[in-house]
């Protein structure tokens, strides 16, 4: 690998970039490629390449230009959950186990403990304070569970103003409703509220803390995976 290639690939890993070095197996030749970004491969290669970074898999490609591998470099997926309730419980542990890094947000101390939620990052801060810090991304999942106003409407404003690949809210279609009148009247477009994936979760028939942790994995799955023909 030469030092050019290799000083690129630590500096997109420093600023958590996601990208897949492209190596020619009968040449050597190497090439970084970015998601959305112009490059000298041919466009089934660079679709190829952009598969493999979405679904998080490195492996071999049989082109008409040769035998590539294709190398994926990509930062880790994060769930930030906004509520430190029983669906967290289970959720956070859920979501670890899946790959995410979880970081939990309540201000609420009694909620928010190590003893509830050991070994996770977990924040005391109010919301918009936290999502400020987190900086969500195209590679982050935020979820509002706590049904208050105070502390779901600012984080839901904050990731609305992200790149979040997914975002959901805990609650009725009543008070669904009613959060989604509250942002309209806080600004956000219709364009926006319509990436709120609420009530939250796949409908599984979902009725225990940990069932409907599982509906808001499947969901979040299903949105990452670009899957979302396959809902029924």
């Amino acid at each position: 690998m030469k030092r050019t290639v290799l000083d690129e690939l630590l500096q997109a890993r420093a600023a958590k970039r996601a990208m897949a070095l492209v190596t020619d197996l009968a040449t050597g030749a190497q090439t970084i490629v970015y998601p959305d970004a112009a490059t000298s491969l041919s466009d089934d290669i660079k679709a190829a390449v952009g598969r493999a970074i979405q679904d998080d898999r490195s492996g071999t490609l049989d082109a008409p230009e040769g035998r590539l591998f294709i190398q994926v470099f990509t930062p880790p997926v994060r769930l930030i959950l906004v509520g430190a309730v029983h669906i967290a419980q289970a959720l956070a542990p859920m979501a670890a186990l899946a790959g995410y890094a979880v970081s939990v947000v309540d201000p609420r101390r009694a909620f928010a403990s190590d003893a509830r939620f050991p070994d996770l990052d977990l924040s005391t801060e109010w919301p918009d304070e936290a999502m400020a810090r987190l900086k969500p991304d195209s590679r982050t999942a935020v979820v509002t569970l706590t049904h208050d106003p105070k502390l779901d409407d600012p984080a839901l404003a904050a990731a609305l103003a992200s790149d979040a690949f997914y975002i959901g809210a805990l609650g009725s279609r009543k008070t669904h409703a009613a959060r989604l009148g509250r942002l309209k009247e806080a600004g956000a477009t219709d364009a926006q509220i319509a990436r709120i994936h609420g009530p939250v979760g796949l409908a599984i028939g979902a009725a225990s803390p940990a069932e409907i942790a599982v509906s808001i994995m499947a969901q979040i799955t299903q949105a990452r995976r670009g899957r979302a023909e396959a809902a029924s």
